[in-house]
Order: C-alpha cells, then sequence, then structure tokens
C-alpha cells in the first residue's frame, strides 16, 4: 500500500511543477507546453532567438518597422503580431500576446509550421 501511496504522491508533485517568473521559467514552462503539443524546439533555439528579437524583454514592442506602418507591430519576447500570434496561440496560454510563455509558444507553433522549428531561425522571421 504505501507504493501505492509513494507512487499518487510523486504523480501529484510532477502535476505541480511551477516555474520561476523569468526568461528560463518561461522558456521551461514553455517547453513543457510544446512538449505536450507536439510542437519541436529546444531550449537553446529559443533563448537565442528571444535574445535577437526582444533582448528578453516581454514588453518589448517595434514601432518602426513595416508591420508597425500596417498598425501591426511586433510585441513580445519573440516580436509576433497579432494576426500570427492569433493563428497560431496553443489552448491553455494566454490570450496576451506579451505574456512570455503565451508568445514563446504561439511563435514557437508559427516556426514549426513554417522552418520546421524554432531552432532553424536564424534571423527575422
Amino acid at each position: 500500500a504505501k507504493a501505492v501511496t509513494a507512487a499518487k504522491t510523486t504523480a501529484t508533485q510532477a502535476s505541480a511543477t511551477t516555474y520561476a517568473n523569468n526568461l528560463d521559467g518561461w522558456i521551461k514552462q514553455s517547453l513543457a507546453i510544446m512538449g505536450k503539443a507536439g510542437i519541436p524546439g529546444s531550449y537553446d533555439g529559443i533563448y537565442r532567438n528571444v535574445m535577437r528579437e526582444s533582448s528578453g524583454n516581454p514588453q518589448a514592442i517595434n514601432n518602426w518597422d513595416s508591420n508597425a506602418a500596417a498598425g501591426i507591430p511586433s510585441k513580445g519576447l519573440l516580436q509576433v503580431i497579432d494576426p500570427t500570434f492569433q493563428a497560431y496561440h496553443v489552448a491553455g496560454t494566454s490570450m496576451d500576446p506579451y505574456d512570455p510563455v503565451a508568445n514563446i509558444t504561439a511563435a514557437c507553433n508559427y516556426a514549426a509550421d513554417k522552418y520546421g522549428s524554432i531552432d532553424n531561425v536564424n534571423g527575422a522571421y
């Protein structure tokens, strides 16, 4: 009976994973969601692209490029425009494009569709 109790405790602990409210935690939480949704990508691929796109600032917004001129500025950690965020949003994440986990997960879903994985993105996408 003790083995059954221990197994239940372990399962409960595993499902209650918490993540740090920082770039490391956001990436790890996104990777967990991506794993369940079958979206490819690695920590290093996400981190590299986040640093290029926003320097890790979840409130980053591009107000000067062609997307901004068209009224749909790129937003968040991976600089996603609203129509792309909405099209590639992953269920269970926030509908706010500035939400770090939602932004990473949607961007990785988009990158998987267009490039095979965020790991294959090495410039503006």
